[in-house]
């Protein structure tokens, strides 16, 4: 069921940058959102990983929206057991988009166009897709961005080492990957990383938010993936 305080307008404190992006652009945008959501016209209520309590329930809302994988447990705990009505997401695969922007679609009394994601490409090249550096991370699976990844083609070298491995670069070199996808956050890989990440393969930088921001941006990063995909060897 959906939400309305008594004027009308809901108050939604939402704790996920891809679920601001998405809100914003059902008209129903936040009353605060994270440092990390990209709405300077926003108050905000700290990170995602330590939302200011204290400040989010002085702001009332009527519902606040986490993700399972986004957010803490504990918070979310904490939310609950201060009285607030707190929705939450789960977002781990591409199919997952669907009933989990319904779901919260519903619940703000918003409008959800069905996706169509169409027929998965078939794989076209492996690739190591960095998501840290210092320790050097990977991204794995079951993830949204390998999940997205894969149905466009990419086989990601790391498939099978859980959703965020360590790694070593020389490890990397190992897996032999056709390419390096580097996408801009949540580290920022940038051409000043592109030497060190050609020791392993030819690397292409990508759009992050196009990889691990899901709902709304999701129709359009589809297309924009598929486009650089397409464009790498072999």
């Amino acid at each position: 069921m959906s939400i309305r305080s008594k004027d009308g307008s809901m108050r939604i404190v939402s704790l996920v940058p891809s679920v601001t992006e998405t809100l914003s652009l059902w008209n129903r945008t936040p009353v605060a959102c994270t440092r990390f959501c990209e709405r300077p016209d926003v108050e905000t209520v700290g990170g995602t990983k330590n939302p200011d309590l204290e400040h989010i329930v002085s702001l009332a809302p009527d519902l606040v929206v986490v993700d399972a994988e986004e957010n803490r447990r504990e918070d979310y705990d904490a939310l609950v057991n201060l009285g607030l009505a707190v929705h939450v997401l789960h977002v781990r695969d591409l199919r997952d988009i669907e009933p989990m922007m319904s779901e919260l679609a519903i619940r703000v009394d918003a409008n959800w166009r069905s996706l169509e994601v169409g027929d998965a490409t078939p794989t076209h090249v492996s690739a190591f897709i960095p998501i840290w550096r210092r320790p050097w991370m990977a991204l794995g699976a079951p993830t949204y961005g390998a999940s997205l990844l894969a149905h466009l083609g990419v086989a990601n070298v790391f498939v099978d080492a859980g959703p965020y491995p360590d790694v070593e670069l020389a490890s990397v070199r190992e897996h032999h990957p056709d390419v390096v996808l580097a996408p801009s956050e949540p580290y920022p890989f940038g051409e000043r990383h592109r030497v060190e990440l050609e020791s392993v393969a030819p690397t292409t930088l990508v759009d992050g938010k196009d990889v691990f921001w899901w709902g709304e941006r999701t129709r359009d990063a589809l297309a924009r993936l598929a486009a650089v995909v397409a464009s790498l060897g072999p």
